[in-house]
């Protein structure tokens, strides 16, 4: 069985195939009972854009589950966080060995980074459609678990 991110929404919006989700996303200790007296504590709201080809069975203000594989967000972390870090550190080192200056290594650090998040901006119609949640009214839920 895959492991699965599911997260509870409500529909904004619908527009052809698309269908505009906001979800509350809660931190890990936003259940905890002291959360009031904690300042670590938080939610963000975030609205997510899903397309389906079903997107006219949805409507306004419905509530849903999104879901997406973990694997994905674990692939997210690598491209958004880890790989540029790796980046950063190993052309700030080279650079700094093959000029012998601090300050260009710093800039051709900082713009190995400004190149690559560059690239990830032009994929980012091919990541979208990689990265992205399936949709399914609550009812059906509860139909699949009954």
């Amino acid at each position: 069985m895959r492991q699965m991110i599911i997260h509870r929404g409500t529909v904004e919006s619908v527009n052809g195939s698309h269908v505009s989700v906001r979800i509350t996303q809660l931190a890990a200790c936003s259940a905890c009972a002291a959360r009031r007296l904690c300042n670590s504590s938080e939610s963000k709201e975030k609205k997510i854009d899903v397309a389906t080809p079903d997107a006219a069975s949805f409507s306004s203000g419905e509530e849903v589950v999104l879901a997406g594989r973990l694997s994905l967000g674990l692939q997210a972390v690598l491209w958004a966080y880890f790989v540029p870090l790796v980046l950063l550190v190993a052309v700030l080192f080279v650079a700094i060995d093959v000029t012998g200056s601090e300050p260009g290594g710093a800039l051709a650090a900082v713009g190995s980074l400004a190149l690559y998040y560059g690239l990830l901006y032009l994929n980012r119609d091919r990541l979208a459609r990689k990265f992205s949640f399936t949709i399914k009214h609550i009812k059906h839920i509860k139909e699949e678990i009954l």
